[in-house]
């Protein structure tokens, strides 16, 4: 008989700072009819690999509004960690050091980030199947096809301010299909696994696996316009029939 691989304990956070300067309390901001962190809530509850929902917010309101919405928020995150300046990724750390002090080992590290209310639950699953299958990766993140290339329509400007293609060619491109397949790095999902991320700097010091999502479910909202745009797309998606 066949021995089942052993289920991989995985934990979804979301880190939700307060003091957004580009749109104003941009986590709880409501969209479609429930504040922009619920839509990241709503997904990570869905997914049947996710043990857990945990919330990392220095903001009171934003850890009323996670709790209201089925995610846990058993801690505040450090006022050090929450500045404009302040790198997420010791955020990432401070939270995975804390669920290890608080309630032991796990295996899988996820991060949703709340500004990219469009992905679905297959978008998520399939960033942690693709790290539990790859025993050498140490994280997964979500790309899309990008808009621009640094090899055919990305510049520079050199010391004398004239333009330069930002990765010249070794040959002459003359149409954007001849360049090198190029993606846009999303925020619709991260995978990773807790040990690599304690010990590295940053998501480029490790072995990174990819998963490409449609741009429909990439946006990433930072700004005003953003918003309105993610607005428009939710009118559209409301008059639809969907699953997440």
């Amino acid at each position: 008989m066949d021995m089942q691989e052993p289920e991989l304990r995985t934990i979804a956070f979301i880190f939700a700072r307060g003091g957004s300067k580009g749109v104003p309390g941009k986590n709880i901001k409501m969209l479609d009819g429930k504040p922009l962190i619920a839509h990241s809530i709503a997904v990570a509850r869905a997914c049947a690999s996710i043990e857990t929902v945990i919330v990392s917010t220095d903001d009171a309101a934003i850890a009323a509004v996670a709790r209201e919405y089925g995610a846990e928020v058993p801690f505040i995150r450090p006022a050090e960690l929450a500045a404009d300046s302040s790198p997420e990724w010791l955020a990432w750390r401070h939270a995975i050091e804390w669920v290890q002090k608080e309630r032991g080992a796990f295996d899988l590290f996820v991060s949703l980030p709340a500004t990219s209310p469009f992905r679905n639950r297959q978008d998520v699953e399939s960033c942690i199947q693709a790290l539990a299958e790859d025993p050498a990766a140490d994280i997964v993140i979500t790309v899309k096809d990008a808009d621009r290339s640094p090899y055919f329509n990305m510049v520079v400007l050199d010391p004398e301010g004239y333009a330069g293609l930002v990765i010249p060619p070794k040959a002459s491109i003359t149409r954007r299909q001849d360049a090198p397949v190029v993606y846009d790095i999303t925020t619709v999902a991260y995978a990773a696994r807790p040990s690599f991320i304690l010990k590295a700097n940053g998501i480029f010091e490790g072995r990174i696996k990819t998963v490409k999502v449609p741009p429909e479910r990439a946006l990433d909202i930072d700004t005003p316009y953003d918003f309105m745009l993610a607005e428009a797309i939710a009118k559209v998606r409301a008059s639809q029939t969907g699953n997440v």
